[in-house]
């Protein structure tokens, strides 16, 4: 394969994760110590960016502030959800991009975020290729939904499930402190797939997890859900709930439809705004049952509580950012960085990226497999507890400055200002 020299664009799209800038920096360090990129650009707000010329040029940042990335939540750079048209429809938008392209001789493209994001890469690199233009384009995979096909895993899911796990397991702590019941409703996201409402399961392994459990992966049944935590308050006076903000009835409509107007509000890929289901349910349940009912919805937090990241996740997301580089230097292109899971000689977690087809992964979800659900449809089983168990291991060591966070502060100069 001939070297391939020529400037690169990294991007950051869709929702944010508490890691995400850790593969950012994996990318932007490998870029700029290589011999082969020539200028190393980041898209102020994705996608957005290039199509605006609005690009960082981050050769200009500080060394030592690049590197606080690595313990910086959400998206340095600037996130966006744009859908690209369909080019053969409407090629105007690619045609921009490959006129920046041109402009600042950019021959590499990374994308970093989740299902979406490796569409628009798939689209980019195909219009590309049919343009004449020669540009190595490799996804690099991020969400806390976990839900990207193709990969073990995803940066950013260790994280947010560690946070879930450990805020379920203080809400438990606090919900027992009285003498009088109480049921505790913990609304986790996850539109279509359960992964990080799964997590709250975790807090199980230490006694002081929810009672029940319920994934978008199953119908939900309200009466069943009645019958399940009637049974626990009557037997115990004290039920905990963790539930997938994506869950609904048999007939396909989103529970918090039922009590929730944000629902009927669509983002540019046309998915439901979620929120507001605890409150459903809390309502519901309290005029069922009588009992003082309290609904929590863990919000942003999940995505953004770097405090409780994963030292694992963060160094997975690096890597998952150096691979994607590396791969695309070496020739490859139209592919996403991957995780497989290896064991090691005592048994032990291993973690190895490879490299898959970006139609493969475009557009597709990974949902929970029906055999991790217990029977009943409200809990998890251990093949879960055994999959994320190693996803949430290590505990970073935080940069400080009055024991508060020290978060990057990059310049982002514009190349129109160089």
């Amino acid at each position: 394969m001939k070297e391939l020299k020529g400037a690169c664009i990294i991007g950051q799209s869709g929702g944010p994760t508490s890691v995400i800038n850790a593969s950012a920096l994996g990318a932007i360090r490998t870029a700029l110590d290589s011999g082969t990129i020539t200028r190393v650009l980041g898209a102020a707000h994705g996608i957005r960016g290039v199509l605006d010329d609005r690009l960082y040029d981050m050769g200009k940042e500080d060394p030592a502030e690049l590197e606080l990335l690595r313990y910086t939540p959400s998206s340095a750079l600037g996130s966006v959800r744009y859908k690209m048209k369909d080019p053969d429809k409407d090629p105007k938008d690619y045609e921009r991009i490959l006129e920046i392209f041109r402009k600042y001789d950019v021959r590499y493209f990374f994308y970093n975020g989740g299902n979406d994001s490796m569409d628009t890469c798939n689209k980019i690199s195909k219009f590309m290729r049919r343009s004449g233009h020669e540009c190595r384009v490799i996804g690099i995979p991020k969400t806390i939904d976990n839900d990207l096909y193709g990969t073990d895993h995803c940066p950013g899911y260790g994280s947010a499930a560690k946070f879930i796990a450990t805020t379920c397991m203080e809400v438990y702590q606090d919900a027992r402190v009285y003498d009088t019941g109480m049921i505790t409703v913990i609304e986790i996201m996850g539109r279509n797939a359960g992964w990080l409402a799964a997590a709250a399961s975790l807090a199980c392994l230490k006694g002081a997890g929810p009672d029940l459990v319920y994934l978008p992966e199953l119908p939900f049944s309200l009466e069943r859900f009645y019958i399940d935590v009637e049974e626990i308050y009557r037997r115990t006076g004290k039920v905990i709930i963790g539930v997938s903000e994506g869950i609904r009835d048999e007939k396909g409509t989103y529970i918090s439809e039922y009590g929730s107007a944000m629902a009927q509000q669509k983002d540019a890929f046309g998915h439901a705004q979620m929120g507001g289901l605890a409150t459903t349910l809390a309502s519901l349940l309290q005029e069922r049952t009588g009992a003082k009912v309290r609904g929590i919805e863990l919000s942003l937090l999940q995505r953004c509580a770097a405090h409780l990241a994963s030292l694992t996740d963060i160094r997975e997301a690096y890597l998952a950012g150096q691979a994607a580089v590396e791969a695309a230097i070496g020739g490859e292109t139209d592919k996403m960085v991957a995780f497989r899971r290896d064991t090691g000689t005592r048994g032990e977690y291993l973690c190895r990226t490879e490299l898959i087809d970006l139609h493969q992964v475009a557009n597709l979800e990974k949902k929970v497999p029906r055999e991790w659900i217990n029977e009943a449809g409200n809990g998890m089983k251990q093949e879960f507890i055994d999959y994320a168990l190693p996803l949430i291991q290590g505990e970073p060591h935080l940069p400080k400055e009055d024991s508060l966070p020290r978060f990057a502060r990059l310049k982002k100069v514009l190349t129109s200002e160089v």
